[in-house]
């Protein structure tokens, strides 16, 4: 599934290429692209035509672009877009031919390049949500349904000494937390592989043992493993992944443990081991990365 690198890349293509264009016409072509759209494809079609994608945002691994009249007056909705395993924004020339598993296709006023939504597994999807609610949030804010996800460790008003009161107050393995998208956004499989190997954690940490350095020192690994990755255009392993324009990434040449099992560690030359983890697989090194011992081991030597 796409990370938040992934998906930052996915956004500034659509902020440099469909943000600011006026919609003429929707077309489903798979009724389950849509299916976090309630009020159904038709619903969805009519609130998207004629209506502007002011811009490109993003929250976690979700993406929204906030919608307005063509005047400009906004609407307190949102075009929200969720890639899954293997969702693709591509924006294309509409001379282009139509993508084997397109499920989804926006022209715009101006007839120039189609934005298309392309999902082969068709776990992502779109929808048209409402950015205002009862609360009265501003119109082109967060739409309701993605306020749960925490802010990620890229932007700037990311609580650091917030993040670690909050992580040593779970209980819980390291690894477990980075994943939580409700304690900090974005961060994925592969990140927190690669981040943990940085700070040199095994993901079995309890985050209740962690010292405020740790902590800092594991921030320190995500936000450079992320930046880093992002340079890269986001990391793809096959053609699922790519940005708005068709493009692959290229971190996956500069991964440390992440699928390197029984290659040598970067650092120290053990070989990398290869763990089941929650349906997946994790990856780390046994030397730099020391796991811990058992709390029954800690309450035999206590």
């Amino acid at each position: 599934m796409p990370e938040l690198p992934e998906v930052e890349v996915v956004r500034r293509g659509l902020e440099r290429w469909v943000a600011g264009r006026t919609v003429a016409s929707v077309e489903v072509r798979h009724p389950r692209a849509v299916r976090r759209h309630l009020e159904g494809a038709d619903h969805f079609v009519a609130a998207l035509t004629g209506r502007t994608l002011t811009a490109a945002r993003r929250r976690g691994k979700y993406l929204w672009l906030p919608l307005a009249e063509p005047d400009g007056t906004a609407v307190g909705q949102a075009l929200v877009a969720h890639l899954g395993m293997s969702g693709q924004l591509l924006v294309e020339k509409p001379s282009q031919p139509d993508e084997t598993h397109l499920r989804a296709r926006f022209v715009f006023t101006d007839g120039g390049r189609e934005l298309r939504f392309v999902d082969q597994r068709t776990f992502g999807g779109l929808a048209v949500e409402d950015t205002a609610d009862d609360e009265g949030a501003a119109p082109g804010a967060l739409p309701p349904r993605l306020r749960h996800i925490a802010i990620d460790p890229l932007d700037p008003s990311f609580d650091e000494a917030g993040f670690s009161a909050a992580l040593r107050r779970r209980r819980t393995e390291v690894k477990r937390a980075l994943l939580d998208q409700t304690l900090i956004g974005g961060v994925g499989n592969i990140y927190a592989d690669e981040a943990l190997w940085r700070a040199r954690l095994h993901g079995n940490r309890p985050t209740d043992r962690l010292t405020r350095a740790q902590v800092h020192d594991l921030l320190e690994g995500v936000r450079d493993v992320l930046g880093e990755a992002l340079a890269q255009g986001g990391t793809s392993f096959d053609s699922l992944y790519v940005d708005v324009n068709g493009q692959s990434g290229y971190f996956s040449r500069f991964l440390a443990v992440y699928g390197q099992g029984d290659r040598p560690c970067p650092r120290c030359g053990t070989p990398i081991v290869r763990e089941s983890f929650m349906n997946r697989s994790s990856y780390s090194c046994p030397v730099c990365q020391p796991r811990p011992r058992s709390s029954a081991a800690r309450s035999r030597r206590s």
